[in-house]
């Protein structure tokens, strides 16, 4: 998929409206518009990446950033010591939708294993 046509991207691009709740120069972040917990927050990385298949080594410090933003968002809005879920689906089998990874950041809510 071109980037021109990614829903995250328009997200990232400011042509789509999303709620924002974190950014950095690596990473934004936004709720989910089909929450599946209290928290659920998407962390995207402004660089478009189809599927975690397509990072490449260079990719290391952008990928990084979601996890250290969600970790940081966790902490805020006080999930760190109760416990939350970071998720990311790869390919439509394991229900990825969008393709440009995201990272899911879920909490609020106790989560069970499997998920589903």
């Amino acid at each position: 998929m071109p980037e021109s046509d990614c829903l995250f991207c328009k997200i990232r691009d400011g042509l789509i409206p999303a709620k924002v709740v974190y950014q950095d120069e690596n990473c934004l972040a936004f709720e989910d518009i089909n929450p599946q917990a209290p928290t659920h927050v998407l962390f995207i990385p402004r660089k478009h990446i189809a599927t975690v298949n397509d990072i490449t080594a260079e990719d290391r410090e952008l990928v990084g950033s979601l996890y250290i933003g969600a970790a940081k968002l966790a902490r805020e809005r006080g999930h760190a010591d109760t416990g939350y879920r970071v998720v990311m689906n790869t390919q439509r089998d394991a229900g990825q939708t969008v393709f440009h990874i995201h990272l899911h950041l879920l909490a609020g809510r106790t989560l069970h294993w499997p998920p589903g």
